[in-house]
């Protein structure tokens, strides 16, 4: 299956595992929005440190202003293949199409880590 069209680059497995395992530690160590409208809201504020966005969202529109809001924040984001494994990371029980870690608790490093990892990818050196 391809792509959706909002999704801009192609993001290796490591770093999807790390971004699900960084949601969780997040989610219980700081301060995690779930959803589009709260990931939105934290981007426009420019509180979110880092956004997950998962590929398998159907309509695509929900979600395609994401990346397009976030790389004019200047706020890293990374996709993840699965909403319902996005919504299982960060502790709910239903599919989640996005979500912001706004405080890193106990996930700061591995956060760092992955943002330095999306910016390689992004510029093809990965």
């Amino acid at each position: 299956m391809s792509k959706p069209f909002y999704v801009k680059y192609e993001v290796p497995k490591e770093i999807v595992d790390a971004a699900y395992e960084a949601l969780t530690i997040a989610s219980k160590t700081g301060v995690v929005r779930k959803g589009t409208n709260e990931a939105t809201k934290a981007v426009e504020r420019a509180q979110a440190k880092l956004v997950v966005i998962a590929e398998d969202v159907d309509p695509p529109e929900v979600i395609a202003h994401l990346p397009l809001l976030c790389d004019e924040r200047k706020i890293p984001y990374v996709f993840v293949p699965s909403k319902e494994q996005l919504g299982k990371s960060i502790g709910i029980d239903v599919p989640c199409a996005s979500a912001c870690i706004l405080r890193e608790g106990e996930a700061a490093g591995l956060i760092k880590e992955i943002i330095t990892r999306i910016e390689q990818v992004k510029r093809g050196t990965q």
